[in-house]
C-alpha cells in the first residue's frame, strides 16, 4: 500500500496566509513574507543512504525501500526498514533508518557524540563527497554489507532553489550564516548552499546541532548571507 501525497507543511500554509493578510490589510511586507518560499529549520537524525545493491545485500534479492514517511523534500521518504551499524570496536547502533529513494552511492550521516559513542574519526562533509572516510559494517535480515567508505557527519547545509537563491543573492557551494534566536539564541555561521530546480527551502542540521540551540517548532530562524 503506497503512501498519500504528503500535505502541504505548516509553514507553507503559514506563509500564504501571512501574505493574505498583510496584503488585504494593505500593509508592506516584511522580508520574510517577501521571500518565494518559507524558511523551514529541521533537525537530521542519524541515517544511511543506500544503493540498490547494499539494499538488496542487506534485505535480499529483488527487495526495496517501502516508505514509511514522507519527508519536506520533493519525493524523499523515510524507509520502513532500517539495519544495524558496526562500528570500531563492534559497538553497534541498531535500528539505524535508511531514507530513501536509493542513490548510488552508500552514506552513513552521525552526528557527533553518536561518532564517539562508535568509536569512528568522523569528518565533516558535504553530502556525497565520501572519499577518505571511514568504513564500516551494516547488517540487516538478510545478510550484510561491507562500506568501504561513507560515513561523514554531514556539515550544516540550506537546500534551496533557484528563486529562493535569487532572493538571497547567493549560488550552489556559497555559505551563508543561520540566526536561531529563543533562549539559546546563536548563529550557525559556515551554513553549506546547495541549490537545485526540485529543492524546497530547507536548512539541516544535526541533532547535536538542534539541541545546542534548543531548536522548536516555534523558534524563530533567519538566513543571512
Amino acid at each position: 500500500m503506497s503512501l498519500p501525497p504528503p500535505s502541504p507543511h505548516r509553514v507553507e500554509i503559514e506563509h500564504l496566509v501571512r501574505r493574505a493578510i498583510y496584503q488585504r490589510l494593505g500593509r508592506t511586507l516584511p522580508r520574510r513574507a517577501l521571500a518565494p518560499n518559507p524558511l523551514l529549520v529541521n533537525i537530521s537524525a542519524r541515517h544511511c543512504h543506500l544503493s540498490p545493491d547494499a539494499v538488496e545485500a542487506l534485505f535480499g534479492h529483488g527487495a526495496k525501500l517501502t516508505p514509511m514517511k514522507w519527508l519536506y523534500q520533493k519525493d524523499q521518504f523515510a524507509a520502513k526498514e532500517t539495519v544495524t551499524l558496526i562500528g570500531p570496536r563492534s559497538r553497534v547502533i541498531s535500528n539505524l533508518r535508511i531514507l530513501g529513494p536509493c542513490r548510488d552511492f552508500n552514506q552513513i550521516e552521525l552526528a557527533l557524540t553518536d561518532s564517539i559513542s562508535l568509536g569512528f574519526d568522523v569528518p565533516i562533509r558535504a553530502s556525497g563527497n565520501i572519499a577518505g572516510t571511514p568504513n564500516c559494517m551494516l547488517m540487516g535480515p538478510a545478510g550484510f554489507f561491507e562500506m568501504k567508505a561513507g560515513v561523514i557527519r554531514a556539515a550544516p547545509h540550506v537546500h534551496m532553489n533557484p528563486d529562493d537563491a535569487a532572493f538571497y543573492g547567493v549560488k550552489n557551494g556559497d555559505y551563508m550564516r543561520l540566526r536561531v534566536g529563543g533562549p539559546c539564541a546563536t548563529t550557525f555561521d559556515r551554513l553549506l548552499v546547495r541549490v537545485h530546480p526540485d529543492f524546497k527551502l530547507e536548512v539541516h542540521i544535526d541533532t547535536d546541532e538542534g539541541n545546542a540551540c534548543a531548536l522548536q517548532p516555534d523558534t524563530p530562524v533567519e538566513l543571512l548571507k
